[in-house]
C-alpha cells in the first residue's frame, strides 16, 4: 500500500514530480511496516501524512483554482462534460437557489435518483451550505421512501422523474397527494410532514413541485453573496451526509458522516492508488452509496481528476466504451460488473489500454476474475477495498504492488490513521491468525446512526470501537481476510459454521457461478445449511453432484442440507447478498416440509 505525501498530495503539481508516459502516474511512497505488534490482532495505519481539518466545500474550492480548466466530470449517456469552472458554477447556481427557498446550514435534503449531471451538482451543492444530503437508494418503493425521509426529517427532496420500472414522481405524488393543490415550495403533507419542497429533474412540469433547472435561476445576486460567508462558517465535525446502510440485514439505519469523515476517507483512497490531475476514473457504481460520492465524486476532486459516469445505472457496453472513448485510467466495480463486462462476447472490441488502477469491492473476487481483470483490462494496479457505510467506508485497501494472491485473498492492510483489533465474545483481542469480530476506531467512524441512540451504542462502543459485525483475521504481516459476518455464524448441533468457508468451497466447482450460503431453522440441530447457487451459464447442475462433489472434501456437518439453484441471488444495488431474504424464502418454502 502506498500514499501521497502531504507536501505532494497538497503541494506541487504530480505532474512535475512523475514522468508521464500517455497514462496516469503510479504512486512512489511505500507505508511503514504494519505488522502487528505483540502476536495480538491489533493494527495501526501510518500517522505520516496528517488528517485534514476541511470541509466538503474548501476541497472543492482548492480543486477549482488549481484545475478549473481540467475535465471534471463527463456524461456520455446525456452529451454533457464539465470543466471545473464549469461545475463550480452550476454547484454554485444550485446552492443559492437552495438557500432562496429556505434551506439553511443542518437541514436535511434528500436525492433519490440514479447516476446524472443534477446528483453530482446537488452533492456539492448541499455541502456548499451545509446542508446535509441524505442519500435515498433509486431502488426503494413507497414503504421504503416515506420511511427514510420521515426517518431524518427531510424538509427538501430532489428527484428523478423516473429509472427502470421506478415512477419517482408517481411515488411521491402517491405519499404527498396534497401536491395537486399546493403552491411549489409550500408542501403540507399528512405522511411526509417534514417535507416542504419538491425539486425535480428533466424538462416537465409537475404541480406543487419545482423544477431543477429552475432553481438554479432562483438565486439572485444577495444569495450569491452570502455563500462564501456560509461556507466560511461550517465545522469539518459538522454532519454533511446521511446514508442509509444497504440493508443486507434488515431495516436500514441512516449513518451519519461529517465532513472529516469523508474528505480524509477520499483522500487517502485514491492516494493509494496514486490518483492526481492526470486520472479520468469511470464510476459505474451508484452515487447513492459511499462508493460512488465518496470514494468516487469526493476522490477525484480531492485530486483534479476526472469523472466519467458511463451512465445512470450500470450496463457493461455502455461502461467500456466510456473507458476507451475518454481513456479512462482508473474503474471502480463491484466483482460481478468486473465479470458482465469481462464476459461480453464482443469485448475484445473496446479499448481498455488506457486503463491502470481502480477499485474493486463490496464483494469477494474470485481469484481468475481477478486474473482476467489485471490481463485482459490491463488493470494490474487495481486494488481491493474493505469497508463499511459507518467508516465513510475504507478501513483496508491492498496496495498497487500487492502480490495477486493477497489481493484475492485478502482485502490488504490499514489505511492511514485507523486502528483495528479482532476480539473474541468476551471483547478480548485475539492472537494473530485468530479469527472474531473486526473493529475499528479513528477519524473515519461516523457520528452515529440518525436519530437512534439505541442503535447507535450498540455499535459503537464507550471507547469509540465501531463494531463491524464482520469475522475476520490478521496475519502476521498486517493482511486482513473477513472470513463472514458474526450473525451470518450458523450452530449446527454445536458446531460453529461459517458460511464464508463453504462458499469459497462451493465456488471452485466449475460449474458454479454464485453461491451464498446461510442457515435455517431445524427442530433436530438447531440450524442447518442452505446453499443458493447460480450455476454457470450452460452448465447442467445437479444437488446430486453438489454433494459429491463436497463428500470427503469438508466435514460432514458443514455439507449443505438443503440445495436451491436461482437464476439470480437477491443483491443490494452495490452487490452485497441479502442473505435474510434468502433465509426468509426458505423459512417459507420449508414450512410444514420435512429435509429431503
Amino acid at each position: 500500500m502506498s500514499i501521497l505525501s502531504e507536501s505532494l498530495a497538497e503541494g506541487l503539481s504530480a505532474s512535475l514530480l512523475r514522468k508521464e508516459v500517455g497514462r496516469a502516474p503510479v504512486a512512489a511512497v511505500r507505508l511503514v511496516d504494519l505488522a502487528p505488534r505483540d502476536g495480538k490482532s491489533y493494527v495501526a495505519g501510518d500517522r505520516t501524512v496528517p488528517l485534514r481539518r476541511a470541509t466538503v466545500p474548501q476541497i472543492f474550492a482548492e480543486t477549482v483554482a488549481r484545475f478549473g480548466p481540467r475535465d471534471a466530470a463527463i456524461f456520455p449517456e446525456s452529451g454533457v462534460r464539465y470543466t471545473y469552472y464549469d461545475l463550480d458554477r452550476e454547484v454554485d447556481a444550485l446552492a443559492s437557489g437552495l438557500l432562496a427557498l429556505g434551506i439553511m446550514p443542518g437541514d436535511r435534503v434528500g436525492i433519490w435518483s440514479p447516476n446524472r449531471p443534477e446528483w453530482l451538482i446537488t452533492q456539492f451543492a448541499t455541502a456548499r451550505i451545509g446542508a446535509v444530503l441524505v442519500t435515498i437508494n433509486p431502488a426503494y418503493r413507497l414503504s421504503e421512501v416515506e420511511y427514510a425521509l420521515n426517518k431524518v426529517g427531510c424538509k427538501a427532496l430532489i428527484t428523478a422523474e423516473s429509472f427502470k420500472s421506478s415512477d419517482y414522481i408517481g411515488m411521491i405524488r402517491e405519499l404527498a397527494p396534497e401536491l395537486a393543490d399546493c403552491r411549489a415550495g409550500a408542501l403540507a403533507s399528512e405522511k411526509l410532514p417534514h417535507l416542504h419542497i419538491v425539486i425535480r429533474m428533466g424538462d416537465e412540469k409537475t404541480p406543487g413541485m419545482l423544477s431543477f433547472k429552475d432553481v438554479g435561476r432562483l438565486g439572485g445576486a444577495a444569495q450569491q453573496m452570502r455563500l462564501n460567508a456560509i461556507t466560511a462558517s461550517l465545522d469539518p465535525d459538522d454532519p454533511i451526509n446521511i446514508q442509509f446502510t444497504s440493508g443486507t440485514t434488515g431495516a436500514p439505519k441512516g449513518a451519519t458522516l461529517t465532513h472529516y469523515n469523508i474528505v480524509n476517507n477520499a483522500r487517502f483512497t485514491v492516494a493509494t492508488m496514486g490518483f492526481s490531475e492526470a486520472d479520468r476514473l469511470c464510476i459505474p457504481v451508484p452515487l447513492y452509496h459511499c462508493f460512488g460520492m465518496v470514494l468516487g465524486t469526493l476522490g477525484c476532486v480531492s485530486a483534479g481528476a476526472a469523472m466519467v459516469f458511463p451512465g445512470a445505472g450500470f450496463e457493461p457496453g455502455a461502461t467500456l466504451a466510456a473507458v476507451g472513448a475518454e481513456q479512462c485510467t482508473a474503474l471502480y466495480g463491484v466483482p460481478t460488473m468486473f465479470t458482465a463486462m469481462l464476459d461480453r462476447p464482443d469485448f475484445d472490441t473496446f479499448d481498455t489500454s488506457s486503463l491502470r488502477t481502480g477499485i474493486m469491492a463490496g464483494a469477494p473476487c474470485p481469484i481468475e476474475v481477478m486474473r482476467r481483470v489485471v490481463r485482459d483490462m490491463n488493470m494490474a494496479q487495481v486494488t481491493i477495498g474493505y469497508g463499511m457505510t459507518e467508516t465513510s467506508p475504507i478501513s483496508f485497501q491492498s496496495g498497487v504492488d500487492d502480490a495477486l494472491e493477497d489481493r484475492v485473498a485478502t482485502v490488504g492492510r490499514v489505511h492511514p490513521h485507523v486502528e483495528v483489533k479482532i476480539v473474541d465474545g468476551e471483547g478480548r483481542t485475539v492472537p494473530v491468525g485468530e479469527q472474531g469480530e473486526l473493529c475499528t476506531r479513528g477519524y473515519s467512524v461516523m457520528q452515529g446512526y440518525w436519530a437512534d441512540d439505541g442503535q447507535t451504542h450498540a455499535a459503537i462502543d464507550r471507547a469509540g470501537w465501531m463494531h463491524t459485525g464482520d469475522l475476520a483475521t490478521l496475519d502476521k504481516r498486517g493482511y486482513c481476510r473477513i472470513v463472514g459476518r458474526v450473525k451470518d455464524m450458523i450452530i449446527r448441533g454445536g458446531e460453529n459454521i461459517y458460511p464464508r468457508e463453504i462458499e469459497e468451497f462451493l465456488h471452485r466447482h466449475p460449474d458454479v457461478s454464485e453461491v451464498q450460503v446461510f442457515g435455517v431453522p431445524d427442530d433436530t440441530y438447531g440450524e442447518e445449511v442452505c446453499a443458493w447457487i447460480v450455476p454457470q451459464a450452460g452448465a447442467t447442475l445437479t444437488e446430486a453432484a453438489v454433494l459429491a462433489y463436497c463428500k470427503g472434501q469438508i466435514a460432514h456437518y458443514k455439507v449443505p442440507r438443503f440445495i436451491r439453484f436461482k437464476e439470480a441471488l437477491p443483491m443490494t444495488v452495490t452487490g452485497k447478498a441479502q442473505k435474510f431474504a434468502m433465509r426468509d424464502a426458505m423459512i417459507e418454502e420449508l414450512k410444514g416440509k420435512t429435509a429431503h
